[in-house]
């Protein structure tokens, strides 16, 4: 008797099938890297170019040459950071969406995906991984959001499910799980150290709605006073993977 396919034995298979076919076609699909950090890009580039059926066919280390080599080079899929210098990978998958309907995107991060996850499906993006995971795990995600599935953890995918036919009301994540992908940012922000100024011209914003941000932040989180707001930010965003750059 056969085993029944599971969800992720489906999604391996697909991948498999999409690579063969590819790769007898002759064809490969091209994959535009953003990222800040240079030699992260040459480590996922030499992965992908290894790949029969992939290949980099550009690369961009802000938001705005993102947005710049997707209208010149026409990607099949656009891999994005979720920390940029000038825009919030959030936000660059919301502008990716609005100026290009449909383009695949797979955000890769070192921030906890169950906090990130869900808010880059919400965003249009089509999977997450992780930057500790393999760099099998790289590639088979990008082929899973190819063909036109989602690309997410056995314990992302479990979770969200699990928000979806548990209890009303409840969700995972800590207590920053409450903010918006914008008060989000702007936590993220003070706990890399930018003062209040350079947060609101980094994401172009001005200083009194970053501050409004960050009142609404400390009342959802709890917190009296700016301090241990900023205490706190500091301590999460460390938890996250380091400084914001």
């Amino acid at each position: 008797m056969s085993r029944p396919e599971t969800t992720s034995n489906r999604a391996a298979s697909g991948a498999r099938r999409q690579k063969e076919a590819s790769s007898n076609s002759g064809k490969r699909r091209r994959v535009l890297l953003v990222d800040d950090h240079p030699l992260m890009r040459r480590g996922q580039a030499d992965l992908l170019n290894r790949e029969p059926d992939l290949e980099v066919c550009g690369e961009a280390g802000t938001a705005c040459e993102a947005m710049e080599a997707i209208a010149r080079l026409k990607p099949d899929l656009v891999l994005v950071d979720m920390a940029l210098p000038d825009k919030d990978g959030l936000e660059l998958i919301k502008d990716m969406q609005a100026f290009h309907p449909g383009l695949p995107t797979l955000a890769m991060s070192m921030q906890d995906e169950t906090l990130y996850a869900a808010r880059v499906l919400r965003a249009g993006g089509r999977g997450y991984v992780m930057k500790q995971e393999g760099p099998e795990r790289l590639a088979a995600a990008v082929r899973t959001v190819l063909s036109g599935q989602v690309a997410l953890s056995p314990r992302m995918s479990a979770q969200l499910l699990e928000s979806m036919v548990g209890p009303p009301g409840k969700t995972g994540g800590g207590p920053e799980a409450r903010l918006t992908d914008r008060e989000l940012e702007i936590l993220r922000q003070f706990g890399g150290g930018w003062s209040t100024e350079e947060i609101a011209q980094r994401l172009h914003l001005s200083p009194k709605t970053v501050d409004v941000h960050r009142a609404h932040i400390k009342e959802k989180l709890g917190f009296k006073t700016t301090p241990e707001f900023q205490r706190f930010a500091i301590r999460w965003v460390a938890s996250q993977g380091g400084p914001v750059a």
